[in-house]
């Protein structure tokens, strides 16, 4: 078994990942079950060294239940790929156990129909995703204190909503509701005031750690990618966002146009007959693509070269939608070049199209 090249694909779990061995002619060599933590990786490494030469391994959810296996094969010099879950039809087919499922992609991985590399989380962006995550969701649960505390205040008694309704500014109202004194709970009034202060403060508190987010994700960014938070209607809110796609390891964005896909900007073909057609995509990272769709949008408001572009677009006959496409592709061939290390120039808006 020493000379065989081996394909070794693993399945993972909360608690347990399963692992299957195939070889170049895709036999099947070995299974083995192992637990999470640092021991069950090392055990892997020593199970599948043990079978013969390691050609790739292949993990499911390398972005969840499967990131610290594939981050220690990775730091062990490996090659690891990102495998899709299995396909449905062949489940319904053959039935389903878990290494039933990790031959099955462990044979896509030798097919070459799994090529993609896993994102590294190892460097600064993973650091940026951490501090994006805690973000976007204080904002939601901010947005949301807000939204309760405008509908409390339309049903507190009369009299205590009459003097709200007199302050204006929203923060204004806020620090006034956050320096409320209830007093004794003893009238629907008092209730109402305890209420809107503690959601007052709620949202100060909110607002506190976003402001703070920002400013660590603003120096990550800057460090990160120096060069596009500089660019034309990209700040550090959609830098982040694009970083977050690429991950530490840029190389595994092998083309713009791979970066477009993932960005779900890219035209897909819908041609019929001798109709020749395409349709937008609605797949693709879907926070990525609203990001390109702010820097399209600040930029038809004020960039001059991009407000030309659409003015010669519309005179050829094409609609806003395509318009705004051609544009998202051009921001895609920009942020490749700032992010993926391109040798080639980004292009002008003038060929965006």
């Amino acid at each position: 078994m020493a000379a065989c090249i081996e394909t070794k694909r693993v399945d993972t779990h909360k608690h347990t990942h399963a692992a299957v061995a195939i070889t170049g002619f895709g036999a099947r060599v070995a299974e083995l079950t192992i637990k999470v933590g640092c021991h069950g990786y090392r055990q892997l490494e020593t199970w599948a060294a043990s079978l013969g030469t390691i050609h790739a391994f292949g993990i499911e959810g390398t972005g969840s239940y499967g990131a610290g296996l594939a981050r220690a094969l990775r730091d062990g010099g490996y090659t690891v790929h990102e495998v899709s879950r299995p396909d449905r039809r062949l489940r319904r087919q053959h039935g389903k156990t878990d290494h039933l499922d990790v031959e099955g992609a462990a044979r896509a991985v030798l097919s070459g129909q799994a090529t993609g590399l896993h994102k590294a989380s190892t460097g600064g962006v993973e650091m940026i995703r951490h501090l994006k995550v805690a973000r976007d969701t204080a904002v939601k649960a901010r947005t949301q204190a807000m939204l309760t505390l405008k509908a409390v205040i339309i049903v507190v008694p009369a009299g205590l909503r009459e003097k709200l309704e007199t302050i204006t500014g929203t923060m204004a109202l806020v620090r006034h509701l956050a320096a409320l004194r209830p007093g004794a709970m003893t009238s629907p009034t008092a209730s109402a005031k305890a209420s809107l202060r503690a959601l007052a403060r709620r949202w100060l508190d909110l607002d506190t750690e976003i402001k703070a987010h920002d400013a660590h994700l603003e120096a990550l960014v800057e460090h990160c990618a120096p060069t596009l938070v500089k660019a034309y209607g990209i700040k550090s809110g959609t830098a982040a966002e694009m970083l977050i796609l690429v991950g530490d390891n840029s190389e595994r964005i092998h083309s713009e146009g791979a970066l477009a896909k993932l960005c779900g900007a890219c035209p897909i073909p819908a041609s019929s007959r001798k109709v020749t057609r395409y349709r937008l995509n609605r797949g693709g990272n879907r926070q990525a693509n609203a990001a390109l769709h702010r820097v399209v949008v600040v930029r038809m408001r004020g960039h001059q070269p991009t407000i030309d572009y659409v003015r010669r677009r519309i005179a050829e006959g094409k609609s806003k939608p395509e318009i705004m496409r051609c544009l998202k592709r051009f921001v895609v061939r920009e942020i490749f070049g700032h992010l993926c290390h391109s040798s080639k120039p980004a292009p002008s808006d003038q060929n965006a199209g």
